[in-house]
Order: C-alpha cells, then sequence, then structure tokens
C-alpha cells in the first residue's frame, strides 16, 4: 500500500490495524532493552486508535493469565499528526464517523463515531502527549488513564485533544493533575518526540504492532488486531517455562470487576471463554440485580460495578 493510499484513521477490520504511510527504516533489529520479567513486549499504540481499542479483551486476559513472565512498554504512535491530507476516502473528520461505526461491530468493542460529527479532534499528538506525562507519574496508573481517555471518546463522545477532557480523565485514574499539565508542557513533548523516533527505527507502520522480545536476539512482532492465541503464542514461543493462571474464580461473576473496573461483553467473554451472547445475558442479569451500572450507546455497552465512580454518564439498567 504505498503513502499516497494510506489513511491512518482508515483502520482496515480484515488485518486489524490502522495504518501509517509505508517508511524505509530498517527491520527490527536489537533494540529493545531487556526487561526485569522474562519477555518484554513493546506496544505500539495511540488513544484514538480503534484498532488498538479492538485487542483490549485479549491484551487483559495476556496480563492475567501471564503477566507474571512479561511487562509492557507503552509507546505512542502519534496515529492523527494533523488534517493536512487527503487520502484513502478520508479528508475531514466526518468521514472517520461511518468507519468507527464499522470497526465498532467487527471489534464487537463500542465506538460511536460521532465524535467525529460533534466534536472532531484535530490530531492525536495531544493525548499522546498526555500519556507520555502520565507514565512520568506512574506506568500503571498512566495504563488506567489511557482506558479512561478511551471511554471517553469512544463512549461520551468527548474531544480527548482538550485540555479540560484530559484533566477530568487523570483526576479519575489518580493523576495529580498539576504535575501532569506542567510535564504535558515540558518534557512529555520530548519523551513522544523519542516515541515517534523509536518507531521509525524499528520499522513501525500501523498499530497495533507489539514486539516480543527476551531480551536476546530472539524477537517477535504481532501486526494489527490478532485472536488471542497470536498473542499468547508469541510469550510462550520465547518463554515456553511460562505457566498460565486461572483468569478467576468463576463462581462469583462479579469477580473480574474487582481487577478491571469497566468491561465490556466482548472483554468479558473473552476473559472467561464464554460466547458472547451468552455473558451478555449474565451482565444484564446483574444489572436487573442491582450489582451493575451500565453505558449504552448505538453500538455496544459497557458495565461496571455499581459502586465504582462512573467515567461516564450512567443509563439505567433495564431489560434490553
Amino acid at each position: 500500500m504505498s503513502a499516497q493510499k494510506t489513511n491512518p484513521l482508515l483502520c482496515d477490520p480484515v488485518s486489524g490495524t490502522c495504518e501509517m504511510p509505508a517508511n524505509t527504516s530498517s527491520a527490527l533489529q536489537d533494540t529493545i532493552t531487556p526487561a526485569t520479567k522474562p519477555v518484554k513486549i513493546v506496544y505500539y499504540t495511540d488513544p484514538i486508535c480503534s484498532s488498538c481499542w479492538g485487542i483490549e479483551p485479549q491484551l487483559r486476559k495476556l496480563k492475567l493469565e501471564y503477566g507474571d513472565y512479561f511487562e509492557i512498554d507503552y509507546r505512542m504512535g502519534g496515529l492523527l499528526p494533523d488534517w493536512s491530507y487527503n487520502s484513502g476516502g478520508i479528508s475531514k473528520p466526518a468521514d472517520v464517523a461511518h468507519h468507527w461505526d464499522e470497526a465498532s461491530l467487527h471489534y464487537e468493542m463500542p465506538i460511536d463515531g460521532d465524535v467525529w460529527l460533534e466534536d472532531p479532534l484535530d490530531s492525536s499528538y495531544p493525548s499522546c502527549i498526555a500519556m507520555k506525562a502520565a507514565q512520568l507519574q506512574d506506568k500503571d496508573t498512566a495504563v488506567k488513564f489511557m482506558r479512561i481517555l478511551r471511554e471517553k471518546l469512544y463512549l461520551e463522545k468527548k474531544n480527548i485533544t482538550k485540555w479540560d477532557n484530559i484533566a477530568e480523565a487523570a483526576k479519575l485514574a489518580g493523576l495529580d493533575v498539576i504535575k501532569l499539565k506542567a510535564d504535558f508542557d515540558g518534557d512529555a513533548k520530548q519523551l513522544f518526540a523519542e516515541d515517534l523516533e523509536y518507531a521509525r527505527k524499528l520499522g513501525v507502520r500501523g498499530f497495533p504492532t507489539l514486539f516480543f522480545s527476551d531480551g536476546t536476539a530472539n524477537q517477535l512482532t504481532v501486526y494489527g488486531s490478532k485472536p488471542y492465541d497470536f498473542y499468547e503464542k508469541a510469550l510462550l514461543a520465547l518463554h515456553p517455562e511460562a505457566k498460565k493462571k486461572p483468569v478467576i474464580n468463576s463462581t462469583d461473576p462479579l469477580a473480574l470487576f474487582s481487577i478491571y473496573p469497566t468491561l465490556t461483553a466482548k472483554e468479558y467473554a473473552v476473559l472467561c471463554d464464554e460466547a458472547t451472547t451468552e455473558v451478555k445475558e449474565i451482565l444484564e442479569q446483574l444489572c436487573k440485580e442491582g450489582k451493575l451500572d451500565k453505558t449504552v450507546i448505538k453500538t455496544g455497552t459497557l458495565y461496571r460495578k455499581k459502586q465504582e465512580p462512573s467515567t461516564a454518564p450512567i443509563k439505567e439498567c433495564r431489560p434490553e
């Protein structure tokens, strides 16, 4: 695919990628530094990458089953620098709306593309820089922060280039908002520039891209949104001694919410190895019993425990 025909926001559900214009960078070399755990994953993503939202179920499961054996280095890809191009059938924000609705149906993850009609983003750079600022405080909290940013974007239709929305997400994640702003205006910009440079060095051409390494020349790449076993097999190829943990005690349907405060039906299904249709019945019953709240949009639902603080407007649980 040529640079002239590639648009980064025209994510391809078939390949499971949000593709960037091709570059001539060299292939992945031994540039990934060793991890404190046996395997390190360098994960190139972007807060507005719909395909990355699509692999949340797989990544959450990998963390639960094999989290003792790997660590993830989250790198920001800068999916949308600005709107100074006209390619791939997308030349303005409104062109993305229908495409995102289709991506939502493909990944079975809720996305409301109307944000591109109501309050469109002019770049993904501010949210990427905000993520680098969050990482300066705490890497685990930064992951939580990015999840909240995505929920605000995909479900609440909030423009996450705006500081007010970034600050609200940071507060919900438990970050120091004053420090975040200082880092956002300072060191985080350089850290983001370094991520972009590192991406060129690794030859990253789209998102999600996950580089698995055991700290030696043994490296594997999983490119695009793939079924869970692709990620599991990559990890086990590099560290065959890894032992799978059971995800959770299946006798308590609410147990997963103590680990992940918000879950979609697709995420719950992947984590439990159940059919999505069966999982929806379980989650809806928990809503009827007053144990869960839910946020409903036109392409799906996000569930949270009743006592959890909300990151989005709550709809009263009613039979669908």
